[in-house]
């Protein structure tokens, strides 16, 4: 059995647990330590059941709680040396003694890696980070993609989530949201930048022409809480995905900032 249950997905928090029935791994720690546990027991996870924690890259919705979730559990994280680096000057940033990870393995973008009977394959995308990836996971005959914080599709992306049983995508603004909304002009051009975030539009044009359909499960991620609206996102991705009847079958799935997902299973 595989099963893949999002913890949280948003600007305040990314994680995601990736399952078999041999091996649990952490994908991003975003959350704090405390609110990961509660978050996995509302949802039936054991938190001291994962095997290893990886890690897409450096930002803090996506590394808060992952000194003190390695330490409690006793279990490595994996993420690239550049992300490592970078890590580390913002722990000795925030904290005068900074925290050490006490066991990190560094992997490198396209390079296979296994972790337990889960084989990971880590590849770069465009975002403002030092080395940032997104991940596709295989075991027991099911792929998983993990793909966010990401300016644009390019067409190496495109190739890695070919074949996916689930796809774990960003749709995080709607463009006329963010133009209009709140964020400082700096701020909106970064997110709308070839390194910034997926508009729900960009997404909707990768849906129409470039997704070969495979997947049973799309789960819209990362959605901004002030440029972006649930509803939103779900239609502009439903009205793509109808242009192309084939798609039909793709169960769409929202992730929330606030509340896990109840798990997929395959």
């Amino acid at each position: 059995m595989v099963s893949v249950t999002v913890l949280a997905s948003g600007s305040r928090g990314n994680s995601t647990v990736v399952s078999s029935s041999r091996t649990k791994i952490l994908v991003d720690a975003g959350l704090s330590c405390r609110e990961t546990f509660r978050r996995m027991q509302v949802v039936g996870e054991s938190p001291t059941s994962l095997s290893a924690i990886v890690i897409s890259h450096e930002h803090s919705d996506h590394v808060t709680g992952l000194c003190t979730l390695a330490k409690k559990l006793r279990i490595p994280v994996y993420m690239t040396g550049m992300a490592h680096e970078a890590f580390q000057r913002a722990e000795r940033d925030r904290y005068e003694d900074g925290q050490a990870l006490e066991r990190c393995e560094h992997f490198r973008p396209g390079h296979q890696f296994q972790i337990g009977d889960i084989c990971v394959t880590p590849f770069t995308i465009p975002h403002d980070a030092a080395d940032p990836v997104a991940f596709t996971f295989k075991v027991e005959g099911v792929k998983v993609g993990v793909v966010t914080d990401l300016g644009y599709m390019p067409h190496s992306v495109i190739q890695h989530i070919r074949n996916c049983d689930m796809l774990m995508i960003e749709s995080n603004h709607d463009l006329e949201m963010l133009r209009i909304g709140p964020y400082p002009w700096s701020v909106k051009q970064r997110v709308m930048s070839r390194l910034g975030h997926l508009s729900n539009d960009s997404l909707a044009d990768f849906f129409r022409s470039e997704y070969d359909g495979g997947a049973a499960f799309v789960v819209l991620a990362h959605l901004s809480e002030h440029n972006n609206h649930p509803e939103l996102a779900r239609t502009a991705a439903e009205r793509a995905l109808s242009d192309r009847t084939s798609l039909l079958h793709n169960r769409l799935v929202l992730a929330s900032q606030t509340q896990p997902l109840e798990p997929l299973r395959f």
